[in-house]
Parts: structure tokens; sequence; C-alpha cells
């Protein structure tokens, strides 16, 4: 899954996508009721991308969990958030087998499936393309996109040669009056 735009922001509901940097902030829209709306840098953002579960061997990304959900699931909503912990521990158990039962809590687990079920409701849960077919396809595009522009020849123009500017002698220096400058005053003698 590609999760990089998404956000959630501590202490508040919902998730946002992120928009645009301002000078002390970020601009952010909310998923769901698309308010856009300033996190200044005193709130905790994260970017879902760069959150992780722990599990016994290793830190697996939120995208691979949200890829297992999606799979077991088959594209289709995860189980209530709001079930009972067994009940969401027995989810979370066969969604990621190995996952750290210590470090996991069931409010993570709750806020986990909670972020999957807005992002499937939304239909903004997009399946990642493996390495090897990214690739190919940039590579494609890339040769699809030279053949397509044809080259232009640059026509040689002649260089406009720059007006010089005219400097008055040193010594003849002109001094208008006040009365000399504004039209229709009659010049002083």
């Amino acid at each position: 899954m590609n999760l990089k735009d998404y956000l959630a922001i501590s202490g508040e509901h919902g998730l946002y996508k992120f928009i645009a940097q301002g000078r002390n902030a970020i601009i952010i829209e909310h998923l769901e009721t698309g308010k856009r709306s300033s996190a200044y840098g005193s709130a905790k953002v994260s970017s879902l991308e760069d959150i992780s579960v722990f599990t016994q061997t290793e830190d697996i990304p939120l995208s691979k969990v949200f890829d297992s959900i999606f799979e077991k699931e088959n594209g289709g909503p995860a189980v209530d958030p709001r079930s009972d912990n067994e009940k969401l521990k027995a989810y979370f158990g066969e969604v990621l087998p190995d996952f750290d039962k210590e470090r996991v809590y069931v409010s993570d687990i709750r806020k986990m499936l909670l972020w999957y079920n807005t992002l499937q409701r939304l239909s903004l849960l997009v399946k990642e393309e493996p390495e090897a077919d990214k690739k190919e396809q940039e590579e494609a595009e890339s040769e699809v996109k030279t053949a397509a522009k044809p080259k232009i020849q640059k026509e040689d123009k002649p260089k406009e040669k720059k007006a010089r500017k005219q400097v008055k002698p040193a010594g003849k220096t002109e001094s208008k009056s006040a009365a000399t400058k504004s039209k229709g005053a009659p010049k002083a003698k």
C-alpha cells in the first residue's frame, strides 16, 4: 500500500492528507470531511508511511500490515475496531502471526483497523506494484516520451546590438532650477 501522503495527528480524530508545506505549519485536509486546516509544529503529526508494527523478529511497516488485511478480506473492510479485546487480538494474530503481544497494545490494533477501514471505505487503498514491474513500466514510459518528442533544431538568430549609453563630457554639467523643470514655467535669466 502507498501511504505516503496520509497523516495521523495525535489528539485528532481520523486521518488527514498532506496538501502543502506552509511557513510555520503544514496544510492538511481531513479525509472524511474534506475540510482543510493547518497543523503547526506543536502538533504531533505522523505519516502512516513511517509507522511500523513490532514483531518478534523485526518491525513491519504499516503498509505491509494493510496489505495483509487487504488480502485476508479480499479488498473488503476489516473487523469492527470496537469489537472486544480478545476478538481484536485473535484477528490481528491471523493478519500478522508474529506480532509482539507485549508491545502492541489493543489500542494500537484498534487504531490500525480504524485507519484501514477509513482508507478502504474511501477507496484509497492502492496496491503497490512489485519493484521489477515498476522498473519495466518506467523504462517503457521513458522510451515513449523520447520517441514522442521530435528534436527541435535551434535556428541561428543574429545577435542584437545593445545601444550604448551616451556619456556627457565631464566639464559640462547642466543645472536647472526648479522653475525650469516644471512645465509651463518661464525660464529664469
